[in-house]
């Protein structure tokens, strides 16, 4: 039997460097959503079926990972993360009356029908902010995004903003039936709006209501389109969405986060559980959404609590693409390569004590005095090794700094 030793498709190695890079991204957003009173939860990697099916409106049950367990439970690896955080929050915090405030990270798992280099296995992190309807906590949500992205370095980005009612509002007027609607859903996220008019000219759907998806496309921008999309709103409910996208708006500005912010009432929810505000947000050097989120006020009905909630996810595989493809250099732990001999081994590990006492990396490395020193300069920058502490037997350090070149000599004693 031929032993593989590469991964499936979809999934790959992520070490070294690029580990390193992913993992200080986490800190870092991490400790954002922290300062805005978010409390981590672990949910299991899989879950029941029923946690993910059809009614939850998380993925299409065509793209789930789904094994048996012993015992002949259909179980499925989580695809989307805030379903399992719903069900959890309904269960733990079930008599909680105020607003409950979680984050997490973690992998999801999606089977997509057609590879075209998309990866199976993501890592996200996010935050869902349970048992408030206000716009409030849907600004709040918006803030922590765009603080979020801000503290990894990136500077040029817009948190693209939607609302499920205006778009729903649209449908209805058509007269469409569920499928036909779906599939206008599709076009318009493919920007397919040619496709959106042949559908309606067939459907024979009223000249009004035509001409509002007609517009639909140019209704992207500043808080000005909201004025304009109230013009073709076809009933309360739509001019109720544009009322609150204009509310929350104004406490984007006093968060001052303003200049990130688009309106795009052609969006329509990347999941079915969506019933609000729905936002993504998009930069250069990826062509998908590094954010995705939106509110979802009947999810915790399904498991048993009935409360509203938002939510957003960071997809940090695609953020990693559009920051090493922006060269937005990521600031990791400063390492160090301390190498010794027989002859100053007692003195390394003493120096290497006082390092790691003083919350400093260092890695040693015991050579043989035949070894050129240069050998572990070049093993220096490939493990992303910034100094390189070279002790010889006269007690003399060689110090070097791996990126700039520079390079020095101390003095010390054996004892030191």
């Amino acid at each position: 039997m031929e032993q593989k030793l590469h991964t499936p498709e979809g999934v790959r190695d992520i070490y070294n460097k690029e580990c390193e890079v992913k993992l200080t991204l986490q800190k870092k957003m991490s400790t954002v959503l922290h300062r805005y009173g978010y409390q981590d939860i672990q949910t299991p990697t899989f879950e029941y079926d029923d946690v993910f099916r059809k009614e939850i409106g998380s993925t299409s049950t065509r793209e789930l990972y789904r094994f048996f367990d012993r015992e002949g439970n259909i179980l499925t690896l989580r695809p989307d993360i805030t379903p399992s955080v719903a069900r959890a929050a309904a269960t733990l915090f079930e008599s909680e009356d105020f607003p409950i405030r979680l984050c997490y990270s973690g992998n999801t798992f999606t089977n997509h029908s057609s590879y075209q280099g998309r990866l199976k296995e993501n890592t996200q992190l996010g935050a869902e902010l349970i048992g408030l309807d206000s716009i409030e906590a849907d600004a709040e949500m918006l803030a922590m995004v765009v603080d979020g992205l801000k503290r990894t370095g990136l500077k040029e980005f817009q948190v693209n903003i939607g609302h499920v009612d205006f778009i729903q509002s649209l449908l209805d007027s058509a007269g469409l039936e569920e499928e036909e609607k779906d599939e206008v859903r599709s076009l318009i996220t493919n920007r397919n709006f040619f496709g959106v008019e042949e559908l309606l000219d067939n459907r024979g759907t009223k000249s009004g209501v035509k001409e509002a998806f007609h517009i639909l496309p140019e209704l992207t921008g500043g808080p000005e389109i909201l004025e304009r999309a109230s013009r073709i709103a076809p009933n309360v409910s739509a001019r109720l969405a544009l009322t609150r996208l204009q509310q929350i708006y104004k406490l984007l500005i006093q968060y001052r986060v303003e200049d990130y912010i688009t309106f795009d009432l052609s969006m329509s929810g990347s999941y079915g559980y969506y019933t609000g505000i729905i936002f993504r947000a998009y930069t250069y050097g990826t062509g998908d959404a590094v954010v995705r989120g939106g509110r979802y006020n009947h999810l915790l009905e399904k498991f048993g609590k009935n409360t509203p909630s938002i939510g957003f996810a960071i997809i940090l595989d695609e953020l990693m693409n559009a920051l090493s493809r922006q060269k937005i250099q990521v600031e990791t732990s400063h390492r160090n390569l301390l190498v010794y001999t027989e002859a100053t081994e007692k003195w390394a590990i003493s120096l290497a004590g006082n390092f790691r006492r003083k919350g400093k990396n260092i890695e040693m490395l015991k050579r043989d005095v035949q070894d050129k020193k240069e050998m572990y300069e070049e093993y220096g920058r490939r493990a992303s090794i910034v100094s390189m502490l070279y002790l010889r037997d006269d007690f003399k350090i060689e110090m070097k700094n791996l990126r700039t070149g520079e390079e020095r000599i101390v003095d010390a004693k054996k004892d030191d």
